[in-house]
């Protein structure tokens, strides 16, 4: 008798053990959780793609301005170099004699900006 009590315990268990498993699963395979699953992994993997990305642009950067201080030495570049004055144009008039300038003149090449 306690033999058939033992099995029969037995059995219970491995049926209640296999259809918690079974409903766990079924869980798991709904929409709902398979869509949260997937988005979850989608945000990982993106903030994971993100910080090699702004990793990989701060080493770009870095080496950048060691190269750039590389060739400056090489090349006895200043880093503050004097620059030209700026250009003064004459204005177009009759009097040649004393002619006028104007500071500053940008002229646009733009053929849309009148219309």
């Amino acid at each position: 008798m306690f033999r058939r009590t033992f099995w029969f315990t037995t059995g219970v268990a491995a049926g209640v053990w296999a259809t918690t498993k079974v409903n766990r699963k079924l869980k798991q395979l709904t929409p709902e959780s398979l869509a949260a699953t997937a988005a979850n992994k989608a945000l990982e993997t993106g903030q994971r793609l993100k910080d090699r990305a702004v990793g990989f642009a701060l080493d770009v950067r870095d080496n950048m301005a060691q190269r750039e201080s590389e060739l400056e030495e090489a090349l006895g570049i200043q880093e503050n170099p004097e620059l030209p004055a700026p250009r003064r144009y004459a204005a177009i008039e009759n009097d040649r004699s004393n002619p006028k300038y104007i500071e500053n003149t940008t002229y646009s090449y733009n053929r849309n900006e009148d219309h």
